[in-house]
Formats: structure tokens, C-alpha cells, sequence
């Protein structure tokens, strides 16, 4: 779109100021979601504020062109927003609209801060492992997030390796051995992994969609906790190159044992750290209205929420969701959606940036066992 194309469906001097009298009049200083709406109407970005209206005053005295701030107010035809009871509320409702709705111009999925990094477990037929410092596609499971993105991209070398999984890009066809037609000319591989024996050749029907699964299966038996058998393959690759005096190959494969084992421990951490993050969370109303809400937090997901439980069955009702929490499985799952992955990110986030919260938190077994507190 050129620029005079551009110009004139963004607002002009008179629709802002409209815009900053409507916020100016209306805007209270409270937690909220905001939207901003193009002329048709359509959902352009969704924000969230601890005060809606300062923070929606501050788009219109940021810096134009260089501000994202300004660039966003001068793409709105229409601001429209809502009151919640906290910044947490505030917070959670930003994710939910977001996913939900999927603005333009928001970032679509989780961005970690510098330093940190998922393992992605790329969905499809042929799947496949990579590091990545976002959490967006729908149809990946995603592991994390690790400190460290050097050492993950490292292990995840390693493990691709020894499992013979597929590191090339997208656009490479696959054809697995149960694809191939005996009438075909034989297929090259792709790269020389193969050759390598680091690679079970599904782009040249060098394996069959069964050992491939297999492969895959194991990758995530690793990742999750379950199988430390690569382990024992690098251990045992190591051992044996010392035995033949082979000390350069030996070094090699200390190497990546290493690797396997910080993998191995970072996902152990991460699980119990992320254990740690199943309680009820009561939030209390900031703006005095008395709008106190709970949360129900499950391993760093928010599974249920409600206004404060006043009444038995108020009680009896959250309390229901609480136990059904409580039988689910005991320990906290690796792999995530990107979903799921949003949420764990957002817990992590708030809790990191407002220690003090935890008072406010009690244990799922603990809550189950006395009456409902009031909110603090």
C-alpha cells in the first residue's frame, strides 16, 4: 500500500482528537482492556492497563512516526474498553482476547526475554526438533522455557542426532519408505545426515512412517522425563572410544553427553519449579468495589475463576473445580501447547514481578480443608 493510500484511511487531526476527548471524559483510573478498532470496525490490538486511562492518554502525546504507540492511535477509527477488578484480571483478559480474537497487530503467541528459549516439537507426519524463542504455532508442542538458548540449541543437536530425526526446512518434501513406489527411481537424501547415520532419511524413503514415530516417540520420552536412553547411548559411544584409545572421539562424545545431561537436568528443574505453581489465588478488587475474585492456578495454568466464594454454595461451586484439580495428575506436564504455554509464561511473569502476591495464594489441598479466607 503506498503512502498516500495509507494516509487516507488513518485518521486525520480531528478523529484523534475526538478520540483523546472521548478518553479524556470517560477513561477512569482503573485496571481494564482496551481495543482499538479500525473504520469497519474490525479488531486492530488489544491492550491491557493497572490505569486505562493514563494509559490510553499516552498513546496520543507519544513521539510520531518512531512510537509504536503513536503509530497504533493513528491506525484506530474507534477505542473501546472495559473495567476489571485488578491488574492480574487485566493481565489474564489481554491473553484471553488476544487468543481469542487474534488482532492484527498484536504479537500472536509468546516471545521470551533475551536469554531464554522453548524446544519446539514441530507437528505434522514428519516431525522435528528446533529452539526457538517463540510459542506460536497452534499445532507444536513446546518445552521450556530454558535458560540458555546456545546449550538448548546444543542438546537438541545432539538428541536429533542420535535419534535420527529430520533438521531440514519445511519446503523439503518427505517421502517415507511406506510412501515409495517400487517403480521410482531411488531418491537422494536431501544432505549427507544420512550418510552421517545422524539422520533416518525420511525425505528419501529411507525409513518407514513407523520407525520414524518411534524415533519421535523417543525424543519426547527424553524430553518428558520418562527414557534416559540417549543418555546411555552417548555414555556408551564414550566409553567404548577411551577403550580403543580413540581420545579425540572420546572428548567428542563427553561433549555431548554433557549436553544430554544439562538437557536432561533443565527439564527436571523447570517441572519442579513449575509444580510449585498449583494454588488458589484471591485477588482483591482494586478499585473498592468489592469485586474480589479467585483463582484456581494448576501448574501454571488458570484452570477456573469466580467472584469470592460469600456463600455455602458459592464455596461448594469453586470448591468442586478445586478437587477435580486435585485428582488430576501429580506432576507438572513438560510439554505445552501454545496455549497453554501463554499461560505458564503470564503465571511466571506476574508472580516474578509481584513476590509479595504469594501471601495471597493458599495450597489446593489446604484451601479444600478450611473455610474460605477473605480475600487480602
Amino acid at each position: 500500500m503506498s503512502a498516500l493510500a495509507l494516509q487516507d484511511i488513518l485518521p486525520g487531526p480531528a478523529s484523534l482528537a475526538a478520540l483523546k476527548r472521548r478518553v479524556q471524559a470517560n477513561a477512569a483510573k482503573r485496571p481494564g482492556v482496551y481495543e482499538f478498532l479500525d473504520a469497519a470496525g474490525a479488531l486492530l490490538y488489544v491492550g491491557k492497563a493497572k490505569d486505562l486511562r493514563t494509559r490510553l492518554l499516552s498513546y496520543f502525546t507519544a513521539p510520531w512516526p518512531e512510537s509504536k504507540s503513536a503509530r497504533l492511535i493513528r491506525c484506530a477509527a474507534d477505542i473501546r474498553w472495559r473495567y476489571v477488578p485488578s491488574e492480574f484480571a487485566a493481565f489474564i483478559e489481554e491473553l484471553r482476547l488476544i487468543q481469542r480474537q487474534r488482532p492484527a497487530y498484536n504479537v500472536r503467541g509468546v516471545t521470551t526475554r533475551a536469554g531464554l528459549a522453548f524446544i519446539k516439537l514441530k507437528g505434522g507426519a514428519v516431525p522435528k526438533l528446533l529452539v526457538t524463542d517463540q510459542a506460536r504455532d497452534p499445532h507444536s508442542l513446546y518445552y521450556g522455557p530454558f535458560r540458555g538458548r546456545g546449550q538448548s540449541v546444543a542438546a537438541i543437536r545432539t538428541l536429533s542426532d542420535l535419534l535420527g530425526l529430520r533438521d531440514c526446512a519445511d519446503r523439503v518434501p518427505m517421502v517415507l519408505a511406506d510412501q515409495a513406489s517400487l517403480f521410482d527411481a531411488p531418491l537422494s537424501p536431501a544432505c549427507i545426515r544420512h550418510e552421517l547415520g545422524t539422520c533416518l532419511g525420511p525425505c528419501a524413503a529411507r525409513c518407514s512412517a513407523e520407525s520414524y514415530r518411534a524415533a519421535t516417540a523417543a525424543a519426547a520420552d527424553f524430553l518428558e522425563s520418562r527414557s534416559a536412553h540417549p543418555l546411555e547411548r552417548a555414555l556408551e559411544a564414550m566409553a567404548g572410544a577411551s577403550e580403543r584409545c580413540e581420545y579425540e572421539r572420546a572428548a567428542y562424545w563427553r561433549g555431548k553427553l554433557d549436553d544430554l545431561i544439562w538437557l536432561f537436568a533443565a527439564v527436571a528443574r523447570l517441572r519442579a519449579a513449575v509444580d510449585g505453581l498449583s494454588f488458589v489465588y484471591g485477588v482483591k478488587d482494586a478499585s473498592g468495589n468489592g469485586e474480589d475474585r479467585v483463582y484456581l492456578v494448576r501448574h501454571g495454568t488458570v484452570k477456573a475463576e469466580a467472584a469470592w466464594p460469600r456463600t455455602p454454595i458459592e464455596r461448594e461451586a469453586f470448591a468442586e473445580s478445586v478437587r477435580l484439580c486435585v485428582h488430576e495428575e501429580v506432576s507438572a506436564p513438560a510439554a505445552r501447547t501454545a496455549h497453554d504455554m501463554a499461560q505458564l509464561l503470564l503465571v511466571m511473569s506476574w508472580f516474578r514481578q509481584h513476590p509479595e502476591e504469594y501471601e495471597a495464594t493458599t495450597p489446593l489441598a489446604a484451601w479444600l480443608a478450611a473455610e474460605a479466607p477473605a480475600a487480602s
